[in-house]
């Protein structure tokens, strides 16, 4: 494809997600649509979509329209590209640009263009990040960090940067986690390594492994809310006995597998699988959130998000802690997870959870800010007594 066909096959993208298809079912249609679409193709018609998705608002600001378009011809804009070598109509190009396209379009002065966030949540964000909430936000519109976790029951992190640049993969140390490598050049091909085929690595945020990293030591550990399990791996390769379980048991699916590769069990269970006797020195809560911590890799969320749904994700926060509890084991330690920048989904819930059960308190709370190095996320320690 030229780069005037990747263009006008992200417009089609777009127009197709404002016509209500999420994302990634948008993107997986339209390639099954176009056989002829290389896999490099496809890597770049991805990350021109994404691009506008983190970029919503101002994108249509620059390109002076609400369609796909207007808002890949502002993406291009704010990328400097040379729109009219791209918009020629030859080929699969999108056609030449009007006079009154060339004329459209204005510099975001707004802030809720400039910060690329839904209005409404323009009061929450500022509230829960003050100073810092307009540097955030325009780091939020930013590709996410390529980060790796190293297994280091199989190998050490040296062992992973020599094999990985013996595939051209190069990394470097991230300072969120002594197990993080953040990913500098190929990163595409990290799932074809063979460090990766024999378990020597997983994919997973350095913010999200030093939340492992800060849960205290023990011996069981409950995943309560574990998803593709990747913080159920974290906790096995430190030695932990772990059981993953998930309200959406197919939520789960790959845990065998992957667990199988990195070369630890885990022990896999479905609602009506978990004994209430079964009691666990850690009962990890990583909770459903609103995802504001790593809309860089899901942009679509922060346009779906509505102040219902907030409300709604508040109180399945607070009944996934005050069912999950009853696993715990005495002296063990609640660890409730968000990747989240928002107080209402963070310090909130755990004050709320305090004043519902006054007889626990907080032993540990910390934030992982949206950086360079890593996504949003927020962890506090509960424990009994």
């Amino acid at each position: 494809m030229t780069p005037g066909a990747r263009v006008a096959a992200s417009i089609e993208i777009i127009d197709d997600i404002l016509g209500g298809q999420a994302a990634e079912q948008a993107l997986t249609r339209w390639a099954r649509n176009s056989r002829f679409a290389g896999s490099k193709d496809r890597a770049a018609v991805r990350d021109l979509v994404f691009a506008t998705l983190r970029t919503w608002r101002s994108d249509a600001v620059l390109g002076g329209g609400e369609d796909g378009r207007a808002r890949m011809i502002g993406r291009l804009r704010a990328e400097g590209s040379d729109i009219e070598a791209l918009f020629d109509g030859a080929g699969h190009a999108p056609a030449p640009m009007t006079d009154e396209e060339k004329q459209a379009g204005a510099t975001p002065t707004e802030t809720g263009d400039r910060w690329n966030l839904p209005e409404w949540l323009l009061p929450q964000w500022q509230a829960a990040l003050g100073d810092d909430a307009e540097a955030v936000a325009l780091l939020a519109q930013d590709r996410a960090p390529i980060t790796l976790r190293v297994n280091t029951r199989e190998c050490s992190v040296a062992d992973v940067q020599s094999a990985l640049e013996s595939e051209q993969v190069l990394s470097e140390a991230n300072s969120l986690s002594p197990t993080a490598l953040s990913v500098l050049f190929n990163p595409r091909r990290v799932r074809q390594s063979q460090a990766y085929t024999d378990g020597w690595i997983e994919m997973q945020d350095a913010a999200s492994q030093a939340v492992v990293d800060a849960i205290p030591d023990g011996t069981r550990a409950l995943d309560y809310c574990a998803g593709g399990g990747g913080k159920a791996l974290a906790l096995a390769a430190r030695g932990f006995t772990v059981w993953a379980h998930d309200i959406a048991p197919g939520r789960m699916a790959d845990i065998p597998d992957r667990a199988e590769r990195a070369g630890v069990q885990i022990r896999v269970v479905a609602p009506d699988q978990l004994p209430a006797k079964e009691k666990f020195d850690i009962v990890l809560c990583d909770a459903p959130c609103s995802g504001s911590g790593a809309w860089r890799r899901s942009p679509e969320g922060k346009w779906a998000l509505t102040q219902a749904r907030l409300d709604q994700l508040n109180s399945i926060q607070d009944e996934i802690l005050d069912t999950a509890m009853s696993h715990l084991a005495p002296d063990g330690t609640m660890v409730y997870v968000t990747c989240s920048v928002l107080d209402c989904e963070n310090e909130h819930r755990i004050n709320a959870f305090l004043t519902r059960h006054p007889d626990w308190r907080c032993s540990y709370q910390n934030r992982w800010a949206i950086s360079a190095e890593g996504d949003g996320f927020f962890t506090a320690h509960l424990t009994q007594g």
